[in-house]
């Protein structure tokens, strides 16, 4: 079953880039983008996770936690995480292969991947909004976020 706005989030527990394991109960506390990207390293996924990272201050202001989540590998996430200076951690969702990304119900069987989706959570982990685009090629809006954070 995927994830419904006004129901509870679907449980996970992924590595980051340091293959320390970061969990739904860990985000909890705190409003959540749990923020789903087909690829690491490349132009759309870069530029939204610089994006994010470009106004991490400001998501932080409406006391949200930011994570964002790949079927890549946590070294292949840890590595662009470097290199684009990210402060939020990247997940790993490679194995099971997108089995989270299946929960969520973004899951691109045809391409392996995880679709283009957002998920907001309240600070109980409860689904608020869902943002998704059409085509794997385009970007989300920044300020979709921002105004769904309240």
């Amino acid at each position: 079953m995927a994830a419904e706005i006004g129901k509870p989030a679907p449980d996970f527990s992924l590595p980051d880039a340091n293959r320390e394991a970061v969990t739904l109960e860990s985000l909890r506390g705190r409003r959540t983008l749990l923020v789903f990207v087909p690829f690491p390293f490349t132009g759309v996924c870069t530029g939204e996770v610089c994006d994010l990272q470009n106004n991490l201050s400001r998501l932080r202001e409406k006391d949200a936690n930011v994570a964002v989540i790949t079927c890549d590998t946590p070294f292949s996430n840890g590595k662009w995480a470097e290199l684009e200076g990210l402060e939020y951690p990247i997940l790993s969702d490679f194995w099971p292969h997108g089995a989270v990304a299946s929960a969520y119900g973004c899951f691109n069987e045809q391409l392996g991947i995880a679709d283009r989706a957002t998920y907001v959570m309240d600070a109980e982990g409860t689904v608020t909004d869902i943002f998704t685009t059409d085509h794997i090629l385009t970007p989300r809006n920044l300020e979709d976020y921002v105004t769904a954070l309240g």
